[in-house]
């Protein structure tokens, strides 16, 4: 667990320091005295009597106590280091940068769990090894640069990867993002992404505490963890944003379902960010974005005022915006809109964007940011304001810089010239304001973080379905794809409906089934997995002659150990689906049936169980929604029966781990009622 001794040290210990500041125990110790650390600052040498202007020791038996040690030393002495340290020196933070360990073999695993043990019998924190090490407010106990501004007011940032931890600051710098702690984890041998994570929702006070929180992770170790602990820090009033990386090699396994095939541990992290609310990225770019999304004041609806200069630029961030969902309202005639056109000069256009024209000057930017504050219909302002190089522009982002502290709606400012007057954005950025210089990659971040669902609040759903019911059957279950008669009964239980069915080994069974059933029906085989790749389902049978003429047909099939009479059922067709994921446990898929979910792959996944605000947010991600609420003259689904049969399946799951693929394939679905027609379980235990 991280302790203060990590993050405010009054003393500090550099074992392998050095005059070379090419060298990582160089170059931590330049960092170190460039930054001010305020505390003791030891250096170990075996040769040298001074670093870079500080006593050095030759061992560490040498020194006081100390309260972080920083080991930049060969892997195979780092244990008798740490031990030492630990036993001896009440050292109680460690940030071992050397590489060497778990990443290369099995005898570099073993050397971590020995120095690991020793943390732990010591009640000491360690990061690394292999790391970059870490940045607080109170040192830079890093060996790269740049070191940004550290402060409170800033971000915090864990990373898996040290140059990436680097690559992803030299991103957010130039955009006037700050940063107040900077974690590089390396090989999370004793302290992962989900524990620092862990201690920043333990130690969070609001005000105080850094609200905006960014994690760069290659791999997710305790996903229960990470998502109690983000859903937590999200509920204090906290921002998350993640980039999950590797997931390009998740889904390549073979499946013999819909949902196997398309759920994979990539889904998994989707289905996690969601449920927690984490803003998911996928490059530097977006995330540092989302990150200066975060640090202004929030937007609260879905219009959005643009006020331009520059035409160009206003029509690329409507495009963006509206793409991902938001509103860029017209503003309505008015004497408000009346009286700012005539402040502005002729040609200038109070539409939505409001186009000032290349000559607009800060006075005039100042009334179109009052109108669009106190009288137009907007919930926050796009601001692009760059210059040509023929004038002077401080004044205008003087105004923009004061605008953004007293307005009440948001203000993202888009200032592209980075060059041009680039001692004018630096003043602007060191007021503690931030620039999205990229109009689109503003208009993507701002959109993907409003679409990005809060966690819901805690639901408990147990009473939907009958637990005892649901063992009762899976417990009496051999291994493998489950007969319809199984899957009714756990569909029963869990209050799934379903269409009318029974099966048929005989020709009379099957008669009698179609006639208790009603005509029309459907028929299908039982026992091959993919009926229909085998001719093995048959539609709109209408009378006795056709069941029996078409029991004798199916029962022909290779594999056949039965015959299916269902009712025949119409609608809009309807997939649900859920495989079993190592760590993560169930991850339930919805969409449309047929080439939507086939050919489009048009899913959304979530994390069971599942609550009714999750599984409508689910719902309306899809990019079918729309034909789901009814387009032109078809008729829609019943949306809130969708997103109920949703919860009930998570829920079913959430009992039955044994299961561990389902697919409903497909559910038809009308204005009144969705009933599931084909299903196929499969259990494992």
């Amino acid at each position: 667990m991280i302790n203060e001794k990590l993050l405010h040290p009054e003393s500090i210990v550099i074992v392998g320091a050095s005059n070379n500041t090419s060298k990582p125990g160089g170059k931590i110790v330049k960092n170190l005295l460039d930054h001010n650390f305020k505390g003791d600052l030891f250096a170990i040498n075996p040769v040298e009597s001074q670093i870079q202007g500080i006593p050095a020791f030759h061992s560490v038996a040498e020194l006081p106590d100390i309260d972080l040690a920083i080991l930049a030393i060969p892997a195979k002495y780092c244990l008798e280091t740490v031990t030492q340290l630990a036993e001896e020196n009440n050292t109680k933070a460690f940030i071992i940068i050397s590489a060497g360990f778990g990443e290369t073999d099995e005898a570099g695993k073993e050397l971590e769990k020995k120095i690991v043990d020793v943390i732990e019998k010591n009640n000491a924190c360690l990061i690394g090894p292999n790391c970059i090490g870490v940045m607080t407010p109170s040192h830079a106990s890093v060996f790269t640069t740049p070191i940004p501004e550290l402060t409170h007011e800033g971000c915090d940032f864990i990373s898996g990867s040290g140059a990436t931890a680097v690559f992803i600051i030299e991103s957010g710098i130039p955009k006037g993002l700050r940063f107040a702690n900077v974690f590089s984890v390396g090989n999370s041998a004793h302290t992962g992404v989900e524990d620092i994570l862990a201690y920043l929702d333990e130690t969070y006070q609001p005000g105080i505490s850094p609200r905006v929180k960014l994690l760069y992770i290659e791999n997710i170790n305790n996903p229960d963890k990470l998502l109690s602990h983000a859903t937590s820090l999200i509920r204090k009033g906290c921002r998350i944003a993640a980039i999950k990386a590797g997931s390009s090699s998740a889904g390549s396994r073979a499946a013999s379902s819909h949902t196997g095939a398309l759920t994979s541990s990539d889904a998994a992290v989707e289905a996690l960010f969601r449920k927690a609310g984490i803003v998911r990225c996928y490059g530097r770019e977006e995330l540092t974005t989302v990150a200066s999304v975060f640090m202004g004041k929030e937007l609260e609806g879905e219009k959005l005022g643009i006020i331009t200069h520059a035409g160009g630029p206003g029509v690329m961030l409507t495009d963006a915006l509206e793409a991902g969902g938001l509103k860029i309202p017209e503003i309505e005639d008015s004497p408000a809109k009346t009286a700012l056109l005539k402040k502005l000069f002729p040609g200038s256009s109070v539409e939505n964007p409001i186009d000032f024209l290349a000559t607009g000057t800060a006075e005039q930017l100042g009334h179109i940011i009052d109108a669009c504050e106190k009288d137009f219909d907007v919930d926050g302002m796009a601001v692009i304001y760059g210059s040509p190089g023929l004038f002077p522009i401080g004044d205008v982002y003087d105004l923009l810089s004061e605008k953004m502290k007293v307005c009440k709606k948001p203000i993202y400012p888009i200032l592209p010239s980075i060059i041009n007057v680039k001692e004018d954005v630096a003043h602007f950025l060191s007021r503690g304001n931030v620039n999205f210089p990229d109009e689109v990659l503003l208009g993507r971040a701002l959109t993907k973080v409003m679409n990005t669902p809060r966690p819901s609040a805690s639901e408990n759903f147990t009473e939907l379905v009958n637990r005892d019911e649901i063992r009762s059957v899976i417990e009496k279950c051999e291994n493998g794809y489950q007969s319809p008669d199984v899957i009714h009964q756990l569909f029963n239980s869990a209050g799934i409906p379903m269409v009318k069915e029974t099966v048929a080994t005989s020709e009379s069974e099957a008669v009698l089934a179609a006639l208790n059933i009603g005509f029309p029906v459907v028929m299908k085989v039982v026992g091959p997995v993919h009926k229909t790749e085998v001719g093995g389902v048959v539609l709109n049978i209408r009378n006795v002659t056709e069941v029996r003429k078409e029991f004798h047909h199916l029962f022909q099939i290779e594999g056949t150990e039965g015959v299916l009479i269902a009712q025949m059922a119409s609608g809009t067709e309807l997939f649900l689906g859920a495989t079993y994921e190592d760590t993560f446990g169930h991850v339930v898929l919805c969409g449309m049936g047929g080439i939507y979910v086939e050919v489009m792959k048009d899913v959304a996944s979530g994390l069971a169980p599942l609550s009714n605000t999750e599984a409508l947010s689910m719902i309306k991600s899809l990019k079918s929604y729309k034909i789901l609420q009814g387009f032109r003259n078809q008729k829609g689904v019943n949306i809130e029966k969708f997103a109920d049969i949703l919860v009930r399946l998570s829920w079913l799951l959430r009992n039955a781990i044994e299961i561990k693929e389902i697919d409903i394939n497909p559910l038809l679905g009308n204005e009144n009622e969705i009933l599931a027609v084909d299903a196929r379980i499969r259990i494992e235990r």
